[in-house]
């Protein structure tokens, strides 16, 4: 073992200020997880985009900073940061953020990791941290703290159990919990939600259509209207920009068929929607976060030709003025059955319904209605900063 290495040389924290500093901030989790059969190492060329301030219009509204833990020349930890004026704007509650934490088991690390990223986001004005996020509310959220038998889905977390211990004992309390549904796609639907959407929807002047590829842009929009509109009430929710809905447009439109979204009308205007997508994390599970030599090809026909098995259903809304009422039932019920009987035709198997938040009560009972089993528990935590 070279001098530098060994578990007992002194722990310091470095910013990361170079991309060949980033590539190391994103590879370093791998490490950590070589006897974890179910974590799946991300696309480090798609991750390089997203931290990157010229491609990701959230840093148009926002600022983040990163570190990695070494003891010697080996790293053993990472810890990122994030203020987000547009959640300050919304919210007033003077909070930032903490995200893309991962950790040796060891409390010297976690302790030394979190008063780094607190002092900066003080140095800021911020009075309290909460998290994970990586990097947003509208990213991956929460650490895994229930459910740790599966691999994650796509832009889901995934953790070691002594990762809420270790947070816990810096002094972060639970904020909210964020449950992810386990779901069949090839069961049809429970008789007790076919008789509710048929019952709702008799003389509601409802229909239920796929998204028309070729009016991409026009149908992302309504979309993200339609999300914007409904989940606006929601514990922390930030609206996206034009330019982040554009972000994500030319991110997902490579992966998506018109059948992964639909939309609900009431005499044809857009009311309700639903997005699947593939789930790409069991496309590159064995990829080990490279794309080449040969890596492309294996994504694009695993994705493309051979499909996925597996789906996620990270947006599901309906809009405010139909919440609540038999109409907004019928207009859930009938998105999300679309969209099942169109990936039990195109061969999906199973899906992830991820994620809602604990407290959004009426969304429960429409997964739960239509045969969701939660399975997963994600846990965003906070902490007032003295």
């Amino acid at each position: 073992m070279r001098a530098g290495r060994g578990v007992g040389a002194p722990l310091r924290i470095e910013p990361v200020e170079s991309r060949r500093a980033l590539k190391r901030f994103l590879s370093m989790p791998a490490r950590l997880y070589t006897r974890d059969r179910h974590w799946v190492q991300p696309l480090t060329f798609e991750r390089l985009e997203h931290l990157n301030p010229n491609k990701n219009p959230y840093f148009e509204h926002a600022e983040a900073a990163y570190w990695i833990a070494l003891r010697g020349d080996r790293p053993v930890g990472r810890i990122s940061a994030q203020v987000d004026r547009l959640h300050l704007e919304r919210h007033q509650d003077g909070s930032g953020q903490f995200g893309f934490l991962e950790a040796e088991d060891d409390p010297e690390v976690f302790a030394a990791l979190f008063e780094t990223a607190e002092a900066w986001l003080k140095a800021r004005g911020m009075r309290r941290a909460t998290g994970p996020f990586s990097l947003s509310i509208n990213d991956e959220s929460g650490l895994l703290i229930d459910g740790f038998e599966t691999p994650p889905y796509l832009m889901m977390g995934h953790a070691p159990r002594f990762y809420r211990v270790r947070v816990e004992e810096r002094g972060y309390r639970k904020a909210r919990d964020l449950i992810a549904y386990a779901f069949d796609v090839v069961a049809p639907p429970p008789p007790r939600a076919q008789r509710l959407l048929e019952r709702l929807s008799k003389g509601a002047g409802l229909r239920f259509r796929p998204i028309a590829m070729r009016r991409f842009e026009q149908e992302l929009q309504t979309i993200v209207d339609i999300f914007n509109d409904a989940w606006s009430d929601n514990w922390a929710f930030v609206p996206m920009t034009p330019a982040e809905v554009r972000y994500m447009g030319r991110n997902l439109k490579p992966i998506l068929r018109a059948g992964h979204a639909w939309i609900g009308e009431v005499d044809g205007a857009p009311a309700a929607m639903t997005v699947t997508l593939p789930n790409v994390n069991e496309a590159i599970a064995d990829l080990g976060g490279r794309l080449l030599p040969f890596g492309w090809a294996k994504l694009l026909w695993r994705l493309k030709v051979q499909g996925t098995r597996s789906a996620r259903m990270p947006l599901m809304g309906v809009r405010k003025r139909y919440q609540g009422t038999p109409k907004g039932a019928a207009l859930a019920l009938g998105v999300i059955e679309a969209v099942r009987g169109w990936h039990a035709a195109h061969g999906a198997k199973e899906a992830e319904l991820s994620w809602v938040l604990e407290d959004n009560l009426p969304t429960h009972d429409v997964i739960r209605i239509v045969g969701g089993r939660p399975y997963k528990t994600y846990r965003v935590f906070e902490k007032e900063l003295a």
